[in-house]
C-alpha cells in the first residue's frame, strides 16, 4: 500500500490534496539548487597525475615552445624573460611561467547588465552557460535542421533570458544570413543586448571590430566609458592554434579586448589524435601548455587581467575522424581540465553537453547528462556548451535549451550534496512519527525538506503510465517544444528603450527590425 492509498485516518493534516496544494504553492518561491554550487569532488586525475601533467606542460613551453608568433608578442615576451630556442620557436622558462601564474587573476566578477545576474568566476563555484558556433538550427516546425539565422540568435537569446539555470549566454549560433564580417559581429552583439540582461559572451572576427562594438555597449549603458566600469560581455578567443602556435588574428583581437576591458575566455580546443596526442594524459599535457600560452599572452600585456583558463580537450572518433561531442572520454578529459585549472588556482572554463545526437532523444539525454555531471562535480567554474547544443556542435535547438535547463537544475542539486545538521538529521521528527501518526506525510520537518532539499522538474513526467497515456503520452521533445513556444510567443523583453535603440540604429547597420523585437515582425 502506497502512502497515497493509506486509509484517511492515517493521512493526517488534510490528506493528499492539501499536501499537493502546499507543494505547488511553495515551488515558485524556492530554489533548492541554484547556480553557483561548490564543485571539486570528482577528480579523474590523482595528485601525482595532476603534477605530472603540469610538469610536462612546463617542459613543452620551455623546450618545444610556440610557433607563428606575431612580432609584438616576440618583443614583449623577450623583454620579460622568454627566449628563442634552437628550433627557432618562442620558449618560456619555467620560472617565467610560474611567476605569471602567481600574478594572474584568481577570480573576477562577470557582470550582468542587471546586477542580480552578476556571478563571481573562480574558486569552486560552478556555473553552466552556453557557447558554440552552430551553423544550423533544429527547426521546431519541421523537426529538421536548416541554416541558422540572425532571427534564430535573437530568439535563442530571449529564450535563455527565462531559463534560470543558464547563468550566462554566449552566442550559440552563427547568423549565416549575414555574410559581411563587420555586420555579423555588430548584429550578434546587438541581438545579445536586446534579448537578455544576463552576462553575455561573443567573438570578434577581426580586432578592428572590437572598438565599435564596445562603443555600442557604452550606448546601451548610457554613456562613454560605462562598459569599462561594468563589463557585461566577455570575448571568446582562441589565441593558440593546436599544436603550439599562436593565431595572428586572435592575438589582434586579444590586444583589442584588453584595451577595451573585455574579460577574456581564452579557449584551447585541440582534438585528440589530430591536433593533440590521442592518449588522454598526453593530450592534457599539450592542452595545458597551450592554455598556459594563452594566459601568458594576456598577462604579458596586462598582468592580472581577468582571463578564464579554458582548456577544452575535444575528442574525435579515431575510426572515422568525426568530432565526438558526447561520450565518456570527452566528459572525463574536460573534468580533468577543470581539475587542473582549479589546482592552479585560476578561473576555469571547460566544455560539456555537446551532444552528437540530432534529436531530443535518449541519446541526447545520455550524452548531455554524463558530460555536465562530470564537469560540474569536477568544479569547472564556467561550463560552456552545456545548453542547447546538438549534432556535434553543428546545430542548436530551442527544445534542447529548455530540456537542458531542467537537466542543469538536477545537476546543481546533485553538486550541492547533502547538508548534515541537527535539523536535517531529523531525530525529533523520527521520534514524533513513530510515537504519533506513524508516517512523515505533512509534518513540518517534511514540508521544510520538501522546499529546501528537492528539485521538482516541470518537463519530466512522473505520472503513472495510465495518467501519462490519458494526458496525450507526450515525450520530452514534445513537452520541451511546448514550453519553448510558450516563452517565445510571450517573452519580448524591452531591454533597449526607443531612444537608445534609435541612436544605435543611426550609427550601426542593425538588421533586426524594431518590430521584430516587439513581436510584431
Amino acid at each position: 500500500m502506497t502512502p497515497d492509498e493509506a486509509p484517511s485516518s492515517r493521512r493526517g493534516r488534510g490528506g493528499r490534496a492539501s499536501r499537493v496544494a502546499a507543494r505547488r504553492a511553495a515551488e515558485p518561491e524556492v530554489r533548492p539548487a541554484p547556480p553557483g554550487q561548490l564543485g571539486g569532488a570528482y577528480r579523474p586525475l590523482d595528485q601525482a597525475g595532476v603534477e605530472a601533467v603540469y610538469q610536462t606542460a612546463l617542459r613543452i613551453l620551455e623546450e618545444i615552445g610556440m610557433a607563428e608568433v606575431p612580432q609584438v608578442v616576440w618583443d614583449k615576451a623577450l623583454e620579460q624573460g622568454a627566449f628563442r630556442n634552437n628550433l627557432g620557436r618562442l620558449s618560456f622558462p619555467r620560472s617565467m611561467v610560474e611567476t605569471i601564474i602567481d600574478g594572474a587573476a584568481k577570480s573576477f566578477v562577470f557582470h550582468g547588465r542587471d546586477p542580480k545576474h552578476d556571478i563571481e568566476v573562480g574558486g569552486r563555484k560552478v556555473y553552466f552557460g552556453t557557447g558554440g558556433a552552430a551553423v544550423q538550427t533544429l527547426d521546431m516546425d519541421s523537426g529538421y535542421y536548416r541554416p541558422s539565422t540572425l532571427a534564430d540568435l535573437y530568439d535563442f537569446t530571449r529564450l535563455i533570458d527565462r531559463l534560470p539555470n543558464v547563468s550566462w549566454f554566449t552566442r550559440c549560433c552563427v547568423a549565416t544570413d549575414v555574410p559581411d564580417v563587420y555586420e555579423l559581429d555588430v548584429n550578434t552583439a546587438y541581438a545579445l543586448v536586446a534579448g537578455t540582461t544576463k552576462p553575455v559572451g561573443t567573438s570578434f572576427t577581426l580586432g578592428e571590430n572590437v572598438d565599435p562594438i564596445v562603443e555600442l555597449f557604452d550606448l546601451v549603458l548610457g554613456g562613454e566609458g560605462r562598459f569599462a566600469k561594468r563589463p557585461f560581455c566577455k570575448a571568446h578567443i582562441s589565441p593558440v592554434i593546436s599544436p603550439l602556435r599562436y593565431g595572428e588574428d586572435a592575438v589582434d583581437v586579444t590586444l583589442a579586448c584588453i584595451r577595451n576591458r573585455l574579460p577574456i575566455n581564452a579557449i584551447i580546443a585541440a582534438q585528440s589524435g589530430a591536433t593533440a596526442p590521442a592518449a588522454p594524459a598526453g593530450m592534457l599535457a599539450q592542452t595545458t601548455a597551450e592554455t598556459l600560452a594563452g594566459l601568458i599572452l594576456v598577462n604579458l600585456f596586462a598582468p592580472g587581467y581577468p582571463v578564464i583558463f579554458s582548456n577544452w580537450p575535444l575528442v574525435i572518433d579515431l575510426r572515422s575522424g568525426a568530432f565526438c561531442g558526447g561520450g565518456g572520454e570527452i566528459s572525463m578529459m574536460n573534468a580533468a581540465a577543470a581539475q587542473i585549472g582549479n589546482w592552479l588556482g585560476l578561473p576555469s572554463g571547460v566544455a560539456a553537453s555537446m551532444a552528437d545526437a540530432k534529436a531530443v532523444d535518449a541519446q541526447m539525454g545520455m550524452e548531455k547528462a554524463m558530460a555536465a555531471v562530470a564537469a560540474g562535480l569536477a568544479g569547472g567554474n564556467m561550463i560552456y556548451e552545456s545548453s542547447g547544443m546538438m549534432a556535434s556542435l553543428l546545430g542548436a535547438s530551442f527544445e534542447a535549451f529548455v530540456a537542458d535547463d531542467e537537466m542543469l537544475g538536477h545537476i546543481n542539486r546533485l553538486i550541492r550534496g547533502i547538508e548534515v545538521t541537527e535539523e536535517t538529521l531529523g531525530f525529533e521528527a523520527i521520534l514524533e512519527a513513530v510515537t504519533g501518526e506513524g508516517h512523515f506525510l505533512g509534518a513540518a520537518h517534511t514540508m521544510a525538506a520538501m522546499q529546501r532539499d528537492y528539485f521538482y522538474p516541470q518537463l519530466a513526467d512522473r505520472n503513472d503510465p495510465r495518467s501519462w497515456q490519458e494526458s496525450g503520452a507526450a515525450d520530452l521533445w514534445a513537452s520541451a517544444k511546448t514550453k519553448a513556444r510558450e516563452i517565445l510567443d510571450s517573452h519580448f523583453p524591452d531591454y533597449l528603450d526607443s531612444e537608445t535603440d534609435r541612436r544605435i540604429r543611426e550609427r550601426y547597420p542593425i538588421l533586426i527590425s524594431r518590430e521584430r523585437l516587439q513581436g510584431r515582425g
